[in-house]
């Protein structure tokens, strides 16, 4: 999955320190990212590379995470395409990139890139708000609000009926590729009623018998995803929220198509069911 990146290590934790030239950072413009034009992999930028068209670029970076020890950074300045061989890509590129410590790196950036920009003032009075220089944390020096990084816990839900898997494909998404049941947790919901309640919002279905799987961090929606293995409980009839989903099809083992590239939590369930590897 996108953040199985060993050998390589993912550090989170916040640290108040200035770049250095050899550090790297993340530039975003609306949903696409600066990389070095004439790589066929996500090569992202560092202050080195800029210091010359851009020597101030460096002073008002913003630390995000290291990867190993490579410092990553997040710049607002917006433009920088226009130095030779940088050029903005879409982030859809995250989705494809087949080294997982480039695509999760810049993911990751992004969500924090989209949380930053989402709360420049406080939801309270109204005043700008600050950064902390001891957490990744926002705040109001005029009310003393805090707000941190919004992560919405949601259920992906693979339901089986002995050698067949529910596949479903979700209304009016560009992408085309059949997936499992999936929402959001809401207000005084558990994880396991999320399960049985979006089962049977999306299919019309009962299930029992659940099973965990793992989780997985998701920064292209600012979730926690959690997988979980449902058995049908009675009638196989599929009734399609028309709202929600385009397909819902039961489809046997033998039939479900190889997962290529497995970035998600998703494409890892359906093969793991595909291939048996998991014990049901």
């Amino acid at each position: 999955m996108i953040h199985d990146i060993e050998p390589r290590i993912f550090y989170n934790h916040f640290e108040n320190k200035k770049p250095e030239m050899k550090d790297l950072f993340l530039s975003y413009e609306g949903d696409t990212v600066l990389v070095k034009e004439d790589k066929d992999k996500l090569w992202y930028p560092s202050f080195a590379d800029f210091e010359a068209g851009y020597p101030r670029l460096i002073d008002d970076a913003k630390f995000l995470f290291t990867v190993d020890d490579i410092n990553y950074y997040l710049i607002d300045e917006k433009g920088l395409d226009t130095a030779d061989g940088w050029t903005y890509v879409p982030t859809t590129r995250f989705r494809t990139e087949v080294k997982y410590w480039r695509s999760f790196a810049g993911s990751v950036g992004w969500q924090l890139n989209r949380w930053y920009g989402s709360h420049r003032f406080c939801s309270k009075c109204g005043k700008p708000l600050k950064h902390s220089d001891k957490e990744r944390m926002l705040y109001c020096a005029s009310c003393g609000f805090q707000t941190y990084p919004t992560i919405s816990p949601c259920v992906i839900v693979a339901v089986y009926d002995g050698e067949r898997l529910l596949l479903a494909k979700y209304a009016g998404r560009e992408n085309t590729r059949y997936g499992l049941i999936a929402g959001f947790t809401e207000i005084g919901e558990s994880l396991e009623q999320t399960v049985h309640r979006e089962v049977k919002e999306e299919v019309g279905l009962k299930v029992k018998n659940l099973k965990f799987y793992k989780s997985q961090p998701w920064p292209f929606t600012d979730t926690i995803l959690a997988g979980f293995f449902a058995e049908l409980d009675g009638d196989d009839t599929i009734t399609l929220d028309e709202e929600e989903l385009s397909v819902g099809v039961w489809m046997n083992r033998d039939e479900i198509a190889p997962e290529e590239l497995k970035i998600s939590l998703t494409g890892e369930m359906i093969e793991a069911f595909r291939t048996g590897t998991v014990k049901l």
